[in-house]
């Protein structure tokens, strides 16, 4: 009797042992589950945003982080934010671009005399003139080219009735002048612009250039940058006699005041034209259109 009982209980601790080992067994595999990369708990971070963009939609949880005190959304069909301030925006920049529109002079850019063809590429244009195998070419651009005591202008007709109390914006950029002769391995360059006190002169008066050369140098053919390993002549410790033969030489290829009035025409009209274009972008960039 007592060897059966001893049997029995061998017996129990031997399945017992077993059972452990077959469990001990699959603890790796469980493990391996868990930390596997379709699992929800290895991307914890990933799981919470889902949270936040469905906005707790299954446990009712609305954080907070996204949107406590943010501006106020206005619905669009291009996903994209819009705010009451920017529908403001936007109807501040319809109303600007149509009083902009109105006293746009014309559509077209105004012609230059002399035979100049224009070439534009935004806001940069090329002036090209060909006089007996030579070939002028005055580049500009209109960036940065109203005056900035334009704010003092307008101060100074406040008092003024409302009809004259805007002072017109002009353009008077910097430009540059190549001249290029065919048997000339580089060409001639000026770069040139409008003094602030030279601009405009009063009737009856001896008329002065209206525009100035700052440096002249020689420069290779067609290059768009200026290279600072050719020597380049500064005008302001320079001999009057040789300036005058500078300006002379512009003259003669049809560089002179005539040509300076009628670049300031036509630099206004292309910077008014780009300013009314970049209202309507920014319009369109607002609004979404």
């Amino acid at each position: 009797m007592l060897k059966m009982l001893s049997r029995a209980v061998t017996t129990a601790v031997r399945i017992s042992t077993s059972t452990m080992s077959s469990t001990g067994a699959l603890h790796p595999l469980a493990r391996s589950a868990l930390c596997s990369p379709n699992s929800g708990t290895i991307r914890p971070f990933t799981r919470s945003l889902w949270v936040m963009s469905n906005n707790g939609a299954a446990s009712g949880y609305r954080p907070k982080l996204l949107g406590s005190k943010g501006p106020s959304p206005v619905s669009c069909e291009c996903v994209s934010l819009h705010t009451e301030g920017d529908k403001a925006f936007g109807d501040f920049l319809s109303d600007e671009t149509k009083e902009e529109k109105k006293i746009q002079k014309s559509k077209t850019l105004p012609k230059m005399s002399g035979g100049w063809e224009l070439e534009q590429n935004g806001t940069e244009a090329k002036l090209i003139r060909k006089l007996s195998g030579e070939k002028v070419t005055v580049t500009f651009n209109i960036n940065n080219s109203v005056s900035p005591n334009f704010e003092e202008e307008a101060e100074q007709v406040q008092g003024q009735k409302p009809a004259e109390s805007e002072p017109d914006i002009v353009s008077t950029p910097n430009f540059v002048v190549e001249v290029t002769k065919p048997a000339a391995k580089h060409s001639l360059v000026f770069d040139c612009h409008y003094p602030e006190d030279e601009v405009s002169h009063g009737e009856g008066e001896e008329e002065s250039d209206i525009f100035s050369i700052r440096e002249v140098s020689f420069q290779p053919e067609g290059d768009g940058e200026w290279k600072e390993t050719s020597y380049t002549l500064n005008t302001e410790s320079l001999d009057w006699a040789l300036y005058d033969h500078l300006m002379d030489f512009l003259a003669d290829r049809g560089v002179d005041n005539t040509f300076a009035d009628e670049l300031i025409e036509l630099s206004t009209a292309m910077e008014h034209q780009e300013y009314v274009k970049f209202l309507e972008d920014l319009s369109g960039f607002i609004k979404c259109n």
